[in-house]
């Protein structure tokens, strides 16, 4: 069964996608950027202010399905500079138990959707 998730504390779809897909008990969440829910606008002031606005709209998702960080199994983190790891490491550190974190991995790339820094995703389980 698949159920759509949505919640307007997190940016609605730039194109046909949905913000998160529940599976039984397993969310996978589109990537996010750093667009600010209640604005519409991209948060790119630096790239720390970025990352942690990206981790905001995956909370507000997580929230949505009454989950939490600690159900997250997986992250993928892709990065537009591999300059800026260390920075969004530490903001995306900051939401994870480095005992209990998730697997993840973090990859260069070209271009992201609106030209920003940072997009994540996540999967998490109940």
């Amino acid at each position: 069964m698949k159920k759509i998730i949505t919640t307007s504390k997190a940016p609605a779809p730039i194109g046909p996608y949905n913000q998160a897909i529940l599976s039984g008990n397993t969310l996978y969440t589109s990537g996010q950027i750093a667009i600010n829910p209640e604005t519409g606008d991209l948060v790119m002031d630096d790239i720390k202010t970025e990352a942690e606005q990206v981790m905001k709209n995956l909370k507000s998702i997580l929230d949505e399905v009454h989950m939490t960080f600690e159900n997250v199994i997986k992250t993928t983190i892709f990065l537009s500079d591999m300059n800026n790891f260390s920075k969004v490491n530490e903001v995306y550190g900051s939401y994870f138990n480095e005992d209990s974190a998730p697997a993840r991995e973090t990859v260069a790339v070209a271009a992201l959707p609106k030209f920003v820094n940072v997009e994540i995703s996540v999967i998490a389980v109940k």
